[in-house]
């Protein structure tokens, strides 16, 4: 076996042992490009039987014009792969042209087929999934036994991989399910944590926060991590932003609103337009600190005319991971949000204490304001106002309401 397919197929291998890190699609057609291009063939593919279907889920050839393509199929009975399964043809076959039964498939000579090695891939439970199979337009006496072998143990290795796709598809499901099921109902409501000038004593705005009633029981935060697994988070976040955006109406002029928005969302159109309906110089922007941005002049383009308008930018959860800085770095928001890994116990921790004086003083030096976000005891204020910041939320403050708890204050 020559070194360069020892080292495909220990690729192969090595992507198996580290599952996760690898899509099963990526390390299945990884594989057949292995086996096709070690055993000199022209075509591999895997195949399920489904209601007396071949059907090609994976296919690997350098020829785009060859008779087997993923998501075609035939009926079974006419296939090599149902005589492979059920014995009348032998799982390596050389040279098709010496096999009785062999000619007698219409496709050993339309193909036409020369050389085939067809194995059954089965699952964990025992049952047929399909084959394993590759094949070339001539002859290849060559092969013998030891290919035969390598294509039994990759037939394991793709049971294991279609029933983790398997598993995927049907996770991926149930989860379009859940957020189309949000989506279509009112299992969606907001809250709203007040953000003070506390040396002012002051009210300035409230941050919107989602909150979900649905069964099974998930933070908002996994909420929007799986809906856009199933690429669906744009509508839920224009979602959340359009159930928020109403309080406005009940705000006085100098006193804003804070939403939530991934880097995606803002470069989708329409939230744009939604945000175009209200008093732009009462709503505030707050970029999650999570998320990656390959392209921030995208985002810059994006923003500049809501900021023309008045819309105020803020980057969230700043000092939480290296995203916030670089968000701080290329958008110069209008506010910079002190994470609450920071707050916590800053009256203790002098180590605490020094990130926030170096993000103070940056604020400071770029004309930016500084909320602390988490602040939950006096003594956590009390440290903060003596570092310079004045505005604040957390529940020493106040807890997140619901709109009709926030009429009961007047608003």
């Amino acid at each position: 076996m020559e070194l360069k397919s020892v080292n495909a197929m220990s690729d192969v291998v090595a992507e198996t042992i580290t599952a996760e890190a690898h899509s099963p699609e990526r390390i299945l057609k990884r594989m057949l490009a292995v086996i096709r291009e070690h055993m000199d063939m022209d075509v591999a593919f895997i195949s399920e039987f489904t209601n007396g279907q071949r059907n090609f889920r994976y296919v690997d050839s350098p020829y785009p014009d060859q008779p087997v393509q993923e998501g075609g199929g035939n009926p079974l009975e006419d296939t090599y792969c149902q005589r492979v399964i059920d014995g009348r043809l032998p799982e390596f076959i050389p040279d098709a042209s010496l096999n009785k039964e062999a000619q007698e498939l219409p496709a050993t000579a339309a193909v036409p087929v020369g050389a085939h090695l067809s194995v059954p891939i089965k699952l964990s439970d025992g049952s047929l999934y399909g084959t394993l199979c590759c094949f070339s337009f001539q002859p290849n006496t060559a092969l013998d036994d030891r290919d035969l072998g390598m294509m039994r143990a990759f037939s394991v290795i793709a049971a294991d991989q279609v029933e983790r796709d398997a598993k995927q598809r049907q996770e991926r499901n149930e989860i379009t399910a859940r957020i189309n099921a949000a989506l279509s109902s009112d299992a969606i409501s907001m809250v709203y944590q007040p953000i003070y000038n506390v040396a002012k004593e002051a009210l300035v705005g409230f941050e919107s926060l989602a909150r979900f009633s649905m069964i099974p029981v998930r933070t908002p935060d996994v909420w929007f991590k799986e809906a856009s697994q199933v690429g669906l988070d744009v509508p839920l976040e224009i979602q959340v932003i359009k159930l928020a955006l109403p309080l406005i109406e009940r705000l006085p002029a100098d006193c804003y609103l804070s939403v939530n928005m991934s880097p995606k969302l803002l470069l989708d159109a329409e939230v744009r337009s939604v945000l175009e309906e209200w008093p732009a110089e009462q709503i505030v922007i707050e970029l999650t600190e999570h998320s990656i941005i390959e392209r921030y002049e995208d985002i810059a383009e994006a923003l500049e005319p809501l900021r023309a308008r008045g819309v105020r930018l803020a980057v969230d959860d700043a000092g939480a991971g290296y995203a916030s800085f670089r968000h701080i770095l290329s958008l110069s928001p209008d506010i910079i949000k002190l994470d609450m890994s920071i707050t916590r116990n800053i009256d203790t921790d002098h180590r605490r204490r020094a990130l926030a004086v170096g993000l103070i003083a940056f604020a400071e030096a770029t004309n930016t304001k500084i909320i602390a976000e988490g602040v939950e005891t006096k003594a956590e204020m009390a440290m903060l106002r003596q570092l310079g910041v004045n505005k604040a939320q957390g529940y020493f403050l106040g807890k997140p309401m619901t709109a009709q708890q926030l009429k009961e204050y007047g608003f």
